[in-house]
């Protein structure tokens, strides 16, 4: 074949081709394709049969009027820049695929307003289910998927909401867990750095855990220590400069996910501050990155595949409207490393 880009190419493949060769009618091979079920086995296998020789691709918007499915999920992350995520996404997908569907990926990079215009974007796509990270979004957001009849999972988290298909842990509970575990080692000195709390229940009930258990110890923590960093290396490193600049410095360091506190590590060999000697470290996540620091990191390991399989399942049962009971919330674990040592005297 000629390399030359104005060569003219093989004519494509149409449904009617298709039907031709496996000989049968142009419905049924529209039916193989959208609705297989309602054919016999023998035609179903000679129309898959003409789709593979033939190379045919069906036409995704025509199959979709026809189907009223599109055969895609969309779900939107707050970034793709967390290796957790990553984590939940690839089960997710694999899910999806197993069941002939396709995981269709957006971000909104935590800049909140541009959230409702990203699913907007995919809703006009066609997408035949949304599944979206945490539960607090805009009024605006769950009226149009509403309005659009567009069924939708709610992940990572079921704080702040009674809707019945949130797939997570509940961030308060396990964030109060581990400041348990933390003051337990006599740190009566803590400090807090997480993301930005506004639309944002994991990073509130993350702070809230950890302030609840303090006080229930008798400590309150002083505004000065709860800092907001953005969810980055970059970010837990200036709050561990922004701790260390102040006369008074806190022994025990909560970090809303371990991307912060893995960033506070770096910044803390930087400025010579010995992990656990001089203060504790402890992340939230547990991202497989957090066992291979130095020392290793004291965090909160999150069902992150479960979460992404289990999202994948709960969505197609909404998608084909099933009796669903209500989702439990699912367990997080504490793994306690070498990050988290007594409080110095």
């Amino acid at each position: 074949m000629s390399n030359n880009p104005k060569h003219k190419q093989d004519k494509r493949p149409t449904l009617a081709d298709v039907a031709k060769l496996a000989g049968v009618s142009l419905g049924s091979a529209s039916r193989a394709l959208s609705v297989p079920d309602q054919l016999r086995p023998d035609t179903l296998a000679k129309v898959k049969q003409a789709v593979n020789k033939l190379g045919y691709i069906p036409h995704g918007a025509a199959r979709a009027l026809a189907s009223r499915r599109t055969n895609m999920v969309a779900a939107l992350y707050p970034t793709l820049n967390n290796p957790i995520f990553a984590r939940s996404t690839h089960s997710m997908q694999k899910t999806l695929w197993k069941y002939g569907y396709q995981l269709l990926l957006t971000s909104h990079e935590y800049q909140i307003d541009d959230e409702l215009a990203v699913i907007r974007s995919v809703v006009e796509r066609g997408v035949d289910g949304v599944i979206m990270i945490g539960t607090d979004h805009s009024d605006e957001l769950f009226s149009m998927l509403h309005r659009y009849e567009v069924p939708y999972v709610l992940t990572w988290s079921v704080d702040d909401s009674d809707y019945p298909y949130c797939v997570g842990i509940s961030n308060f509970d396990s964030a109060y867990q581990i400041a348990e575990l933390v003051l337990s080692y006599g740190h009566s000195k803590v400090g807090i750095c997480g993301g930005p709390i506004e639309r944002n229940e994991r990073a509130r009930g993350r702070r809230n855990g950890v302030i609840a258990a303090a006080k229930n110890k008798g400590i309150e923590i002083p505004d000065k220590w709860i800092i907001e960093q953005p969810f980055s290396y970059e970010g837990g490193r200036q709050a561990m400069r922004e701790f260390y600049n102040m006369d008074d410095a806190p022994t025990a360091i909560f970090f809303g996910t371990d991307i912060l506190a893995m960033g506070a590590l770096d910044e803390c060999r930087k400025l010579n501050v010995k992990v656990p000697e001089q203060v504790s470290i402890i992340g939230f996540d547990g991202s497989e990155e957090s066992g291979m620091t130095s020392p290793s990191l004291t965090t909160i390991a999150l069902p992150a595949h479960e979460i992404g399989h289990r999202a994948a399942e709960l969505m197609l049962q909404l998608i084909n409207e099933d009796d669903i009971p209500p989702e439990p919330p699912m367990p997080a674990t504490i793994l306690k490393r070498k990050s988290l040592g007594k409080a110095p005297h």
